[in-house]
């Protein structure tokens, strides 16, 4: 086969970090709050912006609170956690890596006693009839290790007693995500819209906010974890009153990753983008019998992060990855490291669907060169 000639303008397919917008440029971030105090009424009107355009750019129906938290979605995450289960028992649900995570530190650090997993391999997803709604549940949107993505949200009855938190990292903004049936969402400002790392996004619907104003969990909690004071929720924390202090330059980025989904149309527009991207990949996966979805069915597969494999042995899928990398047209696609063998081609909104078709034939390519 003929090495092809035209590359991918941008060869960035991390599934996070994540590409940056098209025509990003640092130096056309609005600096003027670099070297103030985020407590400064500059900073706080910043950081409260984050949160109100959040808000407005996903449609969250009234009564659902925006806050910047720590430590990415991971602290946004384990805010969630540490702060609200213990009071009734929990489903933890589980089909890919950071979803293991969760149920690890449900069952081995909270050690919660009424606790169950559901767990599903790679490339599968738990069967939802199963969860008890009389319980918490909480699940990863899209698993971003698996390429496996929740469907639909017709599992989840609005008159269940328990609460949903939903880590939403690789699926805000790239998704539909039914928010009234989502009691809890977290997600980064690093995956769909390439913004920088540090901070986490956590949403509260109001079920949420009622289990912090009513229950105290039996445990200690970090200061970094605590959303309530004398009783109440901490308003201010979600008004851009941030718990640690944050990079007003990634501030900055995110605003500006916000204003661009909103020029573009808002999250309809950024969902149309993501879902082109993977028809690229998919007409490609069609017309290539050696390269499979790792998500068994099609109602389940992302169109953030791709993972497929390949009918080569593991050393290969490497080399053939470490290749593809030399040659510059496609950075940071090996599968994770919990993965089975293969590739993740991140495919969110910032990147360009030109850039998927110019990677195909380099793919095709890659694979001829490496089989031989």
């Amino acid at each position: 086969m003929q090495r092809p000639t035209l590359k991918p303008q941008v060869p960035n397919f991390s599934s996070g970090p994540c590409a940056k917008r098209p025509g990003y440029d640092v130096a056309g971030l609005d600096l003027s709050a670099l070297g103030r105090s985020h407590r400064s009424a500059l900073g706080k009107k910043l950081l409260g912006a984050c949160c109100t355009e959040t808000a407005r750019l996903l449609g969250l129906p009234a009564g659902y609170r925006v806050a910047v938290v720590p430590a990415s979605d991971t602290g946004a995450v384990e805010m969630a956690m540490w702060s609200l289960l213990g009071a009734r028992g929990v489903d933890m649900l589980a089909w890919e890596s950071f979803g293991a995570g969760w149920v690890t530190d449900v069952m081995k650090q909270l050690k919660l006693p009424n606790a169950r997993k559901l767990e599903a391999g790679y490339g599968e997803i738990v069967d939802f009839s199963q969860v008890n709604f009389d319980h918490d549940v909480v699940f990863t949107w899209n698993g971003t290790t698996s390429g496996v993505r929740v469907p639909d949200g017709d599992w989840i009855p609005d008159d269940r007693a328990g609460l949903t938190i939903c880590d939403a990292t690789s699926a805000v903004f790239a998704m539909e995500l039914p928010w009234h049936k989502l009691d809890v969402i977290t997600f980064s400002w690093q995956k769909v819209l390439g913004g920088e790392g540090g901070q986490g996004m956590l949403i509260l619907g109001p079920r949420a906010v009622e289990r912090l104003e009513s229950y105290s969990p039996p445990w200690p909690l970090p200061k970094i974890f605590r959303m309530t004071s004398g009783g109440k929720l901490s308003e201010s924390l979600f008004k851009g009153d941030t718990i640690n202090t944050p990079s007003m330059l990634c501030v900055a980025d995110y605003l500006d990753a916000l204003a661009w989904c909103d020029g573009l149309g808002g999250v309809p527009a950024l969902i149309a983008r993501s879902t082109a991207n993977l028809k690229v990949i998919e007409d490609f996966v069609a017309a290539h019998p050696w390269i499979h979805f790792l998500a068994k069915t099609e109602a389940t597969r992302s169109n953030t992060s791709v993972c497929l494999t390949l009918d080569l042995p593991e050393d290969k899928v490497k080399a053939l990855a470490k290749l593809l990398e030399s040659e510059g047209v496609a950075l940071d696609i090996g599968a994770y490291k919990d993965a089975p063998p293969g590739l993740r081609i991140w495919c969110g909104a910032t990147v360009e669907q030109s850039d998927l078709q110019a990677l195909m034939p380099w793919l095709a390519w890659a694979y001829e060169q490496i089989r031989a």
